[in-house]
Protein backbone atom coordinates (compact mmCIF):
# COMPACT_ATOMS: atom_id res chain seq x y z
CA UNK A 1 0.00 0.00 0.00
CA UNK A 2 1.35 3.39 -0.71
CA UNK A 3 1.30 5.99 1.89
CA UNK A 4 -0.65 8.95 1.02
CA UNK A 5 -0.69 12.44 2.52
CA UNK A 6 -3.67 13.81 4.09
CA UNK A 7 -5.00 15.90 1.47
CA UNK A 8 -4.25 12.63 -0.73
CA UNK A 9 -6.21 10.76 1.75
CA UNK A 10 -9.29 13.31 1.22
CA UNK A 11 -9.37 13.52 -2.24
CA UNK A 12 -8.96 9.38 -2.74
CA UNK A 13 -12.40 8.20 -4.30
CA UNK A 14 -12.52 5.03 -1.71
CA UNK A 15 -12.54 1.74 -4.71
CA UNK A 16 -13.59 -2.12 -4.42
CA UNK A 17 -11.83 -3.94 -3.09
CA UNK A 18 -10.35 -6.80 -6.16
CA UNK A 19 -10.91 -10.20 -5.88
CA UNK A 20 -7.58 -11.85 -3.66
CA UNK A 21 -6.86 -8.06 -2.11
CA UNK A 22 -5.31 -8.72 0.80
CA UNK A 23 -4.87 -5.79 4.01
CA UNK A 24 -2.05 -3.72 4.34
CA UNK A 25 0.19 -4.57 6.94
CA UNK A 26 0.50 -3.35 10.82
CA UNK A 27 3.56 -1.31 9.61
CA UNK A 28 2.27 0.21 6.88
CA UNK A 29 -0.60 1.07 8.70
CA UNK A 30 1.21 2.63 11.24
CA UNK A 31 3.08 4.72 8.69
CA UNK A 32 -0.42 5.78 7.18
CA UNK A 33 -1.84 7.02 10.62
CA UNK A 34 0.98 9.15 10.77
CA UNK A 35 -0.48 11.32 8.14
CA UNK A 36 -4.17 10.80 10.84
CA UNK A 37 -3.23 12.63 14.78
CA UNK A 38 -6.10 10.44 17.03
CA UNK A 39 -6.98 7.60 15.09
CA UNK A 40 -5.26 4.25 16.24
CA UNK A 41 -5.17 0.55 15.36
CA UNK A 42 -7.22 -1.64 17.50
CA UNK A 43 -8.46 -5.37 17.02
CA UNK A 44 -4.74 -6.75 16.62
CA UNK A 45 -4.27 -3.88 14.16
CA UNK A 46 -7.02 -4.67 11.83
CA UNK A 47 -9.50 -1.39 12.46
CA UNK A 48 -8.77 1.86 13.13
CA UNK A 49 -10.55 4.12 15.79
CA UNK A 50 -10.53 7.19 16.89
CA UNK A 51 -13.04 8.58 19.76
CA UNK A 52 -14.07 11.90 20.68
CA UNK A 53 -16.48 14.16 22.91
CA UNK A 54 -19.31 16.08 21.86
CA UNK A 55 -21.49 19.16 23.32
CA UNK A 56 -24.99 16.63 24.05
CA UNK A 57 -26.19 13.91 22.45
CA UNK A 58 -28.27 15.98 19.47
CA UNK A 59 -24.89 16.91 18.84
CA UNK A 60 -23.75 13.25 18.75
CA UNK A 61 -26.62 12.42 16.66
CA UNK A 62 -25.75 15.29 13.86
CA UNK A 63 -22.06 14.25 13.57
CA UNK A 64 -23.25 10.85 12.69
CA UNK A 65 -25.77 12.07 10.09
CA UNK A 66 -22.69 14.11 8.19
CA UNK A 67 -20.59 10.75 8.58
CA UNK A 68 -23.06 8.91 7.70
CA UNK A 69 -23.65 10.97 4.60
CA UNK A 70 -19.64 10.86 3.53
CA UNK A 71 -19.73 6.90 4.07
CA UNK A 72 -22.85 6.34 1.98
CA UNK A 73 -21.09 8.32 -0.77
CA UNK A 74 -18.24 6.47 -0.08
CA UNK A 75 -20.22 2.94 -0.16
CA UNK A 76 -17.59 2.53 2.75
CA UNK A 77 -19.45 2.44 5.86
CA UNK A 78 -17.55 2.62 9.54
CA UNK A 79 -18.84 1.22 12.89
CA UNK A 80 -20.31 4.33 14.64
CA UNK A 81 -20.67 4.02 18.74
CA UNK A 82 -22.08 7.09 20.25
CA UNK A 83 -22.24 5.71 24.37
CA UNK A 84 -22.74 8.04 27.64
CA UNK A 85 -24.94 10.26 25.65
CA UNK A 86 -22.02 12.46 24.26
CA UNK A 87 -18.82 9.96 23.95
CA UNK A 88 -18.64 9.23 20.33
CA UNK A 89 -16.20 6.72 18.67
CA UNK A 90 -16.06 5.25 15.02
CA UNK A 91 -14.08 1.89 13.77
CA UNK A 92 -13.33 1.22 9.99
CA UNK A 93 -11.97 -1.29 8.52
CA UNK A 94 -12.59 -3.30 5.40
CA UNK A 95 -14.77 -5.94 5.56
CA UNK A 96 -14.20 -7.85 2.35
CA UNK A 97 -10.52 -8.38 3.38
CA UNK A 98 -10.83 -8.32 7.07
CA UNK A 99 -8.10 -5.68 7.77
CA UNK A 100 -7.31 -2.32 6.71
CA UNK A 101 -7.17 -1.03 3.26
CA UNK A 102 -6.13 2.92 1.58
CA UNK A 103 -10.36 3.20 1.56
CA UNK A 104 -10.28 3.04 5.47
CA UNK A 105 -7.87 5.62 5.82
CA UNK A 106 -9.12 8.18 3.40
CA UNK A 107 -12.73 7.70 5.05
CA UNK A 108 -10.95 8.35 8.29
CA UNK A 109 -9.37 11.65 6.76
CA UNK A 110 -12.95 12.23 5.53
CA UNK A 111 -14.41 11.73 8.96
CA UNK A 112 -11.89 13.98 10.24
CA UNK A 113 -12.47 16.89 8.39
CA UNK A 114 -16.23 16.87 9.29
CA UNK A 115 -14.80 16.59 12.72
CA UNK A 116 -12.87 19.98 12.40
CA UNK A 117 -16.20 21.68 10.70
CA UNK A 118 -18.19 20.64 13.50
CA UNK A 119 -15.34 21.97 15.70
CA UNK A 120 -14.51 18.41 17.31
CA UNK A 121 -11.03 17.83 18.55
Amino acid sequence: MQILTRAELEQHRCEPCRDGAVPCSQAQAEKQLEQLAGWKLVDSGRRIRREWKVKNFLAGLEYFRQVGEAAEDAEHHPDLHLENYRNVAIEIWTHSIGGLSVNDFSLAAKIDAIASSLGLK
